[in-house]
């Protein structure tokens, strides 16, 4: 019996020291971006200004790292899923993702969760298959090992990524708050915006567009927080006579849209709640109830199945006062390719 209990004794010492070794590992090597990064703008030097005298489109997706289509769930969520079932179930996605904003043919193109190098979705650099002229990416998660669930998730590094047919003089990641505390940080995402400044034909002024994804499972105070400082940026960018357009998934509802999807699954995942009174006068804040911009992700995906299939609307933009918009769109891909339908806007620079 005293033989039995040293092994046990072992055993859990092996083990203590295991989970320190690898506290101790993840501590020394976590992602600690600097309030404000500048960013390298990749694709040939030569694109042009964004023109300044017709309508632009513009396109925001969050493409769930070309691992979360209609075959897929995730742990987080109800599900059961960490990562992709394959490589080829990833090209698979990415190539119709591809082939989707092929079809919409945006000006400008945001898109979240790009990866460049994750476990989850087999090392293939998402970013490269998807940059036009120009592009930017800004890491929001970047972890050599996260450690659960079981199995882990293993390595993460995955972002933010703009891409357009157009000039982007510069860009600059700017850090959010993040909601959580050690051990939990050092394995978890640092939310960011990703802000791209492109000049204008005939213009001295500039279109800042910012890219986001703001907290998702965090108890409520980190989404508030981030779109605290996101109103405060886009704000001091339009006073500086800039175009501001800010586009991405917001984790929290749109006005209005509970209506259309209310949320029968609040024992799952349960968005924030996006509050309108939060811009100052003239801004926009623009979706489109007209067609859910997300799913959720407790099963693989059937329409039908309204019972257990939860949807939302938490992906969309917000425009400055001297940018007129005249169309919000959700793009209804039944969620082929990703967890989250497309949202284009078309707009004007007044």
């Amino acid at each position: 019996m005293k033989k039995i209990w040293k092994i046990l004794l072992a055993v859990l010492i092996v083990i203590v020291a295991a989970v320190v070794l690898l506290l101790a590992w993840l501590t020394i090597t976590e992602y600690r971006p600097a309030a404000v990064e500048q960013l390298s703008v990749n694709g040939t030097a030569d694109s042009g200004a964004l023109p300044g005298d017709r309508e632009l489109s513009v396109l925001s997706w969050n493409i769930g790292y070309a691992g979360l289509g209609k075959y897929s769930d995730f742990f987080m969520d109800g599900g059961t899923e960490v990562k992709a079932a394959s490589k080829a179930q990833v090209t698979e996605y990415l190539a119709g993702i591809d082939a989707a904003i092929e079809d919409m043919a945006p000006d400008l193109i945001m898109l979240q969760e790009v990866d460049v190098d994750s476990s989850r979705s087999y090392h293939i650099d998402e970013s490269a298959g998807l940059a036009r002229a120009q592009s930017v990416h800004a890491l929001n998660y970047s972890c050599s090992f996260v450690p659960y669930p079981l199995p882990p998730i293993g390595s993460v590094h995955s972002g933010l990524f703009t891409t357009a047919d157009y000039k982007i003089e510069h860009a600059e990641r700017i850090a959010l708050p993040c909601p959580f505390s050690w051990p939990v940080s050092t394995a978890n995402l640092k939310r960011c915006l990703l802000v791209s400044y492109l000049p204008i034909e005939g213009s001295d002024k500039q279109l800042v567009l910012v890219n986001l994804h703001l907290e998702a499972y965090d108890d409520g105070e980190g989404k508030i927080a981030q779109t605290n400082q996101l109103r405060d940026f886009i704000c001091s960018e339009y006073e500086k006579g800039n175009y501001v357009i800010a586009g991405g998934d917001f984790n929290q509802v749109f006005p209005g849209s509970l209506d259309v999807y209310p949320n029968k699954h609040t024992e799952l995942w349960t968005p924030g709640v996006l509050d309108e009174s939060m811009l100052p006068d003239g801004w926009t804040l623009a979706c489109d109830p007209g067609s859910p911009t997300c799913r959720l992700l407790n099963q693989p995906y059937d329409r039908s199945d309204d019972a257990n299939t939860q949807h939302y609307v938490i992906d969309g933009m917000i425009v400055s006062p001297n940018v007129e918009l005249t169309q919000v769109k959700t793009i209804d891909l039944g969620f082929e390719n990703s967890d989250h339908n497309p949202v284009t806007i078309t707009v004007r620079l007044k």
